[in-house]
């Protein structure tokens, strides 16, 4: 990758918005340029969404999210890939990691009500035949996704009075 195209990823990463203009002024390059480098991440899929964090708690969306620990056997000569690849297609999983550690797998989910994520981990998740274990955890709160702090930090700007 070019120092273009990294700078460019941090940049997009804060603010997915940021015009072509300021993107070339920020980095030193010309507009032609800077398009030219993100149409190319985006056919290699280095680049493969532009979306906004969003605080659900300020909103009126009902929704629960978890995390599962999931401990699987592997298919033989697929390894791990295979059963991901099972896991990621539910509609209800978010995102999937490959983990070191004392389980295999982390899968993110989200539904709508506690009813329906317990189901999608009773009757979906629990019944694949590769999976021999899970662990799930609830969120409860979210104080930083993807280096945005949702508590609004208030500072105080008063100056210091030393006696």
């Amino acid at each position: 990758m070019t120092k273009l195209e990294m700078t460019l990823l941090d940049l997009l990463r804060e603010d997915c918005r940021m015009p072509l203009e300021k993107l070339a002024v920020m980095t030193g390059a010309t507009m032609e340029e800077v398009a030219q480098a993100i149409t190319g991440m985006e056919e290699k899929r280095i680049i493969l969404r532009y979306a906004p964090t969003i605080n659900w708690d300020l909103t009126d969306t009902e929704r629960v999210e978890a995390m599962i620990e999931v401990k699987v056997t592997p298919q033989r000569d697929r390894g791990f890939d295979a059963v991901a690849k099972r896991i990621y297609r539910f509609d209800e999983v978010k995102s999937v990691y490959l983990m070191s550690g004392g389980y295999d797998l982390l899968v993110l989910v989200q539904a709508p009500t506690l009813k329906q994520l317990a189901l999608f981990v009773s009757e979906k998740l629990s019944t694949l035949e590769m999976v021999t274990g899970t662990a799930t955890s609830f969120v409860l709160k979210r104080y930083k996704e993807e280096g945005v702090i949702f508590e609004d930090e208030k500072t105080d700007s008063r100056l210091v009075i030393s006696p």
